[in-house]
């Protein structure tokens, strides 16, 4: 096994688990703006040893709402002001798809997963996930990952309007702050 496999890994969603989300989309830097702790949260567990990955559905750019360039300023700012607070982030995947494109990488399909385990060359199964809406948890559970609903950005429209409970495996949380310590403590008492 290489040492790469060794690290701890929390995968997370962008908009409304990092960053306020918004209906008509983050399309600017500018509109681009940390959720209250976020960026504590991340450096806290990077310093604690976890690899963090991002994976995010940014059908934005199919729709041509922003480009390329634009979203790569925007996660270089996330992942400087993460560094800025002392720790990093490790990989950011994201689909650039429409939703009806057929593509194997938008949520809640595995896609983006695949694409992080390659990246970090180490497998996603046992990771912990979190995100704001049910097609994050339905990739975690299907991904073989630990599965952390936060309320922030879409997450407390989406328990209001489920049509059935969560699966029994998802933890439900605050914002980000709360699910790092979650994760901190869950995986100390281990």
């Amino acid at each position: 096994m290489s040492e790469a496999t060794t690290h701890k890994l929390v995968i997370l969603d962008r908009d409304g688990v990092i960053n306020a989300d918004s209906d008509a989309y983050i399309k600017t830097v500018d509109e681009w703006q940390p959720l209250p702790g976020s960026i504590e949260a991340i450096a806290k567990l990077s310093q604690a040893g976890y690899r963090i990955a991002v994976a995010t559905n940014q059908s934005g750019l199919a729709r041509g709402f922003f480009d390329e360039i634009t979203l790569a300023n925007m996660h270089n700012l996330m992942c400087a002001l993460v560094e800025q607070a002392g720790g990093q982030i490790d990989v950011i995947c994201y689909c650039p798809h429409a939703p009806d494109a057929g593509c194997s990488c938008r949520k809640p399909l595995t896609g983006l997963l695949e694409q992080i385990a390659d990246a970090l060359d180490q497998p996603v199964q046992g990771a912990w996930l979190v995100g704001d809406h049910l097609k994050d948890m339905q990739m975690a559970i299907a991904g073989g990952c630990k599965p952390v609903m936060v309320l922030t950005g879409k997450g407390l429209q989406q328990l209001a309007t489920l049509p059935a409970a969560l699966p029994s495996q998802v933890q439900v949380v605050d914002d980000l702050a709360e699910a790092a310590r979650h994760i901190l403590r869950s995986d100390t008492a281990a």
